[in-house]
């Protein structure tokens, strides 16, 4: 029997470009998340005495700014160098052999596949052999599976491979293949890497993505980790268990505020939210997002005030116990009126309520009268107020105030014709 782990896209030193921009971000917490995560995969290793370690590529998010990336790898393979614990690597998209200029010698426990071509490993006192190929440019368009080799008869086989298959929302197509390609080869499992959500394609061989290590944004919600495999005597795969790793956790709150009617209650809701994804994070720093949603009394008041309604979740997530920092709120509410009824009360709320339709129904462009405006702006000041006014960042906006308005044509009356 052995085991080994089967890890991807720790994309280590990430620069999670824009964080500075999030008020009270915890930048330095999460900037390191990424080391402490491949951390925690290490530790893992030597815990579990595994008998090899697979990283599936993107093991850098780009080239080195300075050598403290490679020497904090490397540093990491030399304890599992101590442990005899070899390591198989390839490189992917973020970490081609084009892309990364600075080199270092790794420990000789590290074997790096080559972006010539597809080339075999024996792993050392194993019947394993392992399969694998480098990216050796950012842009692979081709299907590398087909060079793979054969498998090796009697071995128990694993394919290591970066890839998209066909594609997959929110990821670039690289060295895209087919799960029959995959499963035509006869290899016993295929350790994937590229895309970041953990997935089991298939048992029969096993395929999966490993998924990163550590969510890098509120789009890569939940449990990031490796899978943990064991193989018994019969080289048949007993069992694939996906080990947790991050020290973030990502996770999107959705607060429901049907039939709120009062501050308090929508708080409350609020905080049974926020305690549920805490106790799922655990000991983790949760980074979470919340969206309030459902038809409310409160509709008008929530986007009437935008900071007080921060800084109440804010004070709501500092009783949780745990560390919780909010990434964004952001409003789906809807209000308890009836919009159709409160255009035909009198003409001049008709005009309103019509003016507010065609503002929602507009392109994303801005009107030209706004661009002649901003034209006068100093250039940094006009690039600043033209962001604001731009894609979600104006939609955003138009609903505060489609809100308010109708607030406070539904609370206060309209002028009659």
């Amino acid at each position: 029997m052995f085991r080994f782990i089967h890890a991807a896209d720790p994309h280590l030193d990430s620069p999670l470009l824009g964080l500075e921009g999030y008020d009270g971000a915890p930048a330095e917490t999460i900037r390191g998340a990424a080391r402490r995560a491949f951390e925690n995969l290490v530790w893992l290793a030597l815990e579990e005495k595994v008998d090899f370690l697979l990283i599936a590529g993107d093991l850098y998010d780009g080239d080195w700014k300075d050598y403290s990336t490679g020497l904090f790898f490397t540093g990491q393979m030399a304890r599992l160098k101590a442990a005899g614990i070899p390591v198989f690597l390839i490189a992917g998209n973020h970490d081609a052999a084009s892309v990364i200029t600075k080199k270092l010698t790794l420990p000789d426990n590290v074997r790096l596949f080559s972006p010539r071509a597809a080339k075999s490993l024996e792993v050392p006192g194993l019947p394993v052999v392992v399969h694998g190929q480098s990216f050796p440019n950012r842009e692979v368009p081709e299907n590398l599976v087909p060079g793979y080799p054969s498998p090796v008869s009697g071995r128990f086989n694993i394919g290591l491979l970066h890839t998209s298959l066909t594609g997959s929302a929110g990821h670039d197509t690289y060295a895209p293949c087919s799960l029959a390609d995959l499963q035509g080869k006869g290899y016993d499992y295929w350790a994937l890497g590229h895309i970041h959500q953990p997935a089991v394609l298939c048992q029969e061989p096993w395929i999966g993505f490993a998924g990163n290590l550590q969510g890098r944004h509120v789009r890569e919600t939940g449990a990031r980790g490796c899978r943990l495999v064991t193989v018994n005597d019969s080289l048949r795969i007993e069992s694939n268990e996906f080990r947790p790793l991050d020290v973030v956790r990502w996770e999107v709150v959705e607060v429901d505020l049907a039939g709120a009617e009062q501050e308090a209650e929508a708080l409350e809701r609020l905080g049974e939210g926020l305690r549920r994804a805490v106790e799922g994070a655990g000991e983790r720093l949760l980074a979470a997002r919340l969206i309030f949603s459902g038809a409310t009394a409160l509709h008008g008041a929530l986007h009437r005030d935008t900071l007080r309604l921060r800084a109440e979740c804010l004070a709501v997530a500092q009783q949780c116990g745990q560390p919780v920092w909010i990434e964004a709120v952001k409003l789906r509410t809807s209000p308890v009126y009836d919009i159709a009824e409160l255009a035909e009360r009198d003409s001049l709320t008709s005009i309103v309520v019509e003016s507010l339709h065609a503002a929602d129904a507009g392109t994303d462009a801005l009107p030209a009268d706004i661009k002649a405006m901003l034209e006068v702006l100093p250039s940094a000041l006009r690039d600043e107020v033209a962001a604001e006014l731009s894609g979600d960042a104006r939609h955003a906006l138009l609903a505060d105030v489609r809100a308010i308005i109708l607030e406070a044509l539904a609370t206060k009356g309209g002028d009659a014709a």
